[in-house]
């Protein structure tokens, strides 16, 4: 017997599928050479991923680092199942990989804010540091990179052994429902989305107020 639960909420559902596109368009735009749009997509996944941090405290309970982040033990006795376990959040191990992808996307925003292409742009915090520092943090930023992109490669990896065992992750984190065995305990129903919201105009109004707006007004 199977049930279908509600385990993801919206808050959760918009911080994935927000950061997978705004890491495709920071890819595409240093590409590119367009560095005030890369800029811009900084500053939007800055806002995300704070809110996102917050939210890990106060959200519904799958989407509590308290609920996701286990012990090494819970994590190797995982392993041994071979995937097979059904949880109604994030799985042990996959636990450990939402706070290494966090982590990562935290030094590369930190790091950013220090860099400089040595032509045109400059992170809004390259003044406070030497020439010798800022190019430290430019190199950081880029290797960084290098690093997360492995880092998403293995998550993705992991994502299509779990289809394969029957452990619909993708449809889960579009719709927010999971179809979960009988006997797999059921995560608190998210709710409380005003709270979402508040956080949001708290987070983004002083990063529109003092990054986005004048990064705008210098087009």
């Amino acid at each position: 017997m199977a049930q279908k639960v509600r385990v993801w909420d919206l808050p959760v559902r918009v911080f994935h599928w927000l950061t997978v596109l705004l890491l495709g368009l920071l890819w595409w735009t240093a590409e590119q050479g367009e560095m005030q749009w890369h800029q811009l997509c900084a500053y939007l996944l800055l806002i995300n991923l704070s809110v996102r941090i917050v939210w890990g405290f106060i959200g519904s309970l799958p989407a509590r680092f308290s609920h996701f982040v286990v012990s090494p033990q819970t994590v190797v006795n995982y392993w041994r199942q071979q995937y097979r376990q059904h949880h109604a959040g994030h799985n042990p191990l996959g636990g450990y990989m939402v706070l290494a992808l966090m982590c990562l996307l935290v030094l590369q925003l930190g790091s950013g804010m220090f860099a400089t292409d040595d032509i045109f742009i400059e992170g809004p915090l390259y003044s406070l540091v030497s020439d010798e520092v800022a190019h430290g943090f430019t190199w950081l930023h880029k290797r960084n990179f290098d690093l997360l992109l492995i880092l998403i490669a293995v998550h993705i990896s992991a994502v299509l052994v779990h289809e394969f065992y029957g452990n619909r992750l993708v449809c889960a984190l579009i719709s927010g429902n999971k179809t979960l065995p009988d006997g797999v305990m059921i995560a608190e129903q998210p709710g409380r989305g005003w709270r979402w919201w508040l956080l949001l105009l708290l987070i983004a109004a002083p990063i529109i107020y003092w990054l986005i707006l004048p990064l705008l007004a210098s087009w």
